[in-house]
């Protein structure tokens, strides 16, 4: 396994606080690949500071706004599981929770409060959430993420949610 990612620049106690407590894994993922602070971020991010989510063409908005060249590699807009995502060596990963928002007739808009960036160095992930274990600081191996901390997130904020999950934008 590779060495994992270097720290990122931010400590868990100015998560808490950043964007008057409503920081979120939007701007954290962006913090992590841009190499930005917490009040840094939320200031790329358009809307963000008003909306507290951030669609696929917010966070390219940021990106291009701040210098970052960036390309698609991976996206899938349909319902149901992807097949064969491809994932960044270094980049963002937009997650879509499965649950009744994406059933048919439910409003495409739905589906943007169900979802979850992440940040994916080779085999690591960065997920906010993993940010309270000091020795991880936030990265953690893409196995533990898959089968411990998406089952956790999932019972924990997503109710609803039906297990499923995939990749919509790397």
């Amino acid at each position: 396994m590779r060495l994992q990612p270097r720290p990122v620049r931010f400590s868990l106690a100015e998560v808490q606080v950043a964007a008057g407590g409503r920081f979120n894994c939007r701007p954290a993922a962006l913090c992590v690949v841009a190499d930005l602070l917490p009040e840094e971020a939320v200031a790329r991010l358009p809307g963000f500071a008003d909306k507290h989510y951030t669609n696929p063409s917010m966070m390219q908005a940021a990106l291009a706004a701040l210098g970052i060249p960036f390309q698609r590699v991976y996206e899938c807009l349909g319902l149901g599981v992807a097949r064969n995502p491809v994932y960044p060596d270094f980049g963002l990963v937009r997650i879509q929770w499965g649950g009744p928002w994406m059933n048919p007739g439910v409003p495409v808009a739905a589906r943007y409060w169900h979802t979850h960036w992440i940040a994916a160095h080779g085999e690591w992930r960065f997920d906010l959430n993993a940010m309270s274990d000091p020795r991880a600081n936030g990265w953690i191996p893409r196995e533990l993420w898959e089968q411990s901390l998406v089952p956790w997130l999932l019972r924990e904020s997503k109710t609803k949610a039906n297990g499923e999950w995939w990749p919509t934008h790397c």
